[in-house]
């Protein structure tokens, strides 16, 4: 039988007098290894759904999510957000929000921009308590298909019901929309955003996840990172599977999840601390 998903614990940070929303799902930092959830450039904490119960339920490990600033209920930030926006939050944001939510060892698990922040970060920054990466749909160079899909988003909140929809999840819904697209349709963009130097620096294990039918992005993106890293790197590509792989197919990315972590944190723990081990598990949508 499968341990029984864990139900979420609020645990907001404040950085600076400003509000992050977050949560926690299974055991705390201090019983066990951590999963830290980026979300995406339209993502929050709920719009996780319940994919980081079945991660906790799945692996035994504590999975923690935040919304960045400007999305869900966290507090706004000003428009337009600089060109770059995923730098800034990689070096300025992130590593204040792990000291903040106590993380010891962890693996940052990305989607789509949070995957390009997870890598940016591990590039530019040897922090030891982030022991692999695990990157969805991730943006690494900037592809024509990927700025024609961004662009169509922007008719479909402009002209359809998406912002309608995005503003049931996050309270700053102009801020959260305007912030991400507003920067990637910005001509200068590509000039600034390249990640080869950060992947070529990157010292840890990684797992690429890429739907084959993303309109965000195309293998390239894999490739990319398979070219630049120095460190372990294994792919999942999944034929038919658009931009949210952890959506469209649940059982392939939690099951690679789950053997990654495993490996990855297996041998460090004692028995009763493995992940997707029995007795380490807490009883306790993709808009665009």
């Amino acid at each position: 039988m499968s341990p029984a998903a864990p139900t979420p614990r609020r645990c907001d940070i404040t950085l600076d007098g400003r509000r992050i929303e977050a949560a926690w799902w299974g055991p705390g930092p201090e019983e066990a290894p951590s999963i830290v959830m980026l979300h995406e450039g339209l993502g929050c904490v709920a719009l996780w759904r319940d994919v980081p119960a079945r991660i906790a339920a799945a692996t035994g490990l504590g999975v923690f999510a935040y919304s960045r600033f400007g999305y869900g209920h966290s507090d706004p930030v000003p428009l337009p957000r600089p060109l770059t926006y995923l730098h800034d939050e990689a070096r300025e944001v992130l590593p204040r929000v792990l000291d903040a939510a106590g993380i010891r060892r962890c693996i940052l698990l990305g989607h789509s921009d949070g995957a390009s922040i997870a890598a940016i970060y591990a590039g530019l920054c040897q922090d030891f308590r982030v022991r692999g990466l695990v990157l969805m749909a991730g943006h690494f160079v900037v592809e024509e298909v990927g700025l024609r899909a961004v662009a169509e988003t922007k008719r479909r909140y402009e002209e359809g019901d998406l912002r309608a929809r995005l503003a049931r999840h996050h309270a700053h819904v102009d801020v959260a929309f305007h912030g991400w697209n507003g920067a990637w349709l910005d001509p200068r963009f590509p000039e600034v955003f390249d990640l080869s130097s950060e992947l070529a620096h990157i010292r840890v294990p990684m797992l690429l996840v890429q739907g084959e039918a993303d309109p965000y992005g195309t293998v390239e993106q894999v490739r990319v990172v398979e070219r630049d890293a120095c460190c372990p790197v294994e792919t999942l590509l999944l034929p038919e599977v658009g931009h949210a792989p952890h959506l469209e197919a649940k059982e392939a990315v939690l099951a690679a999840v789950r053997d990654f972590a495993t490996r990855l944190f297996g041998v460090h723990e004692p028995a009763g601390r493995r992940p997707g081990s029995q007795d380490n598990a807490s009883s306790d949508g993709h808009l665009p």
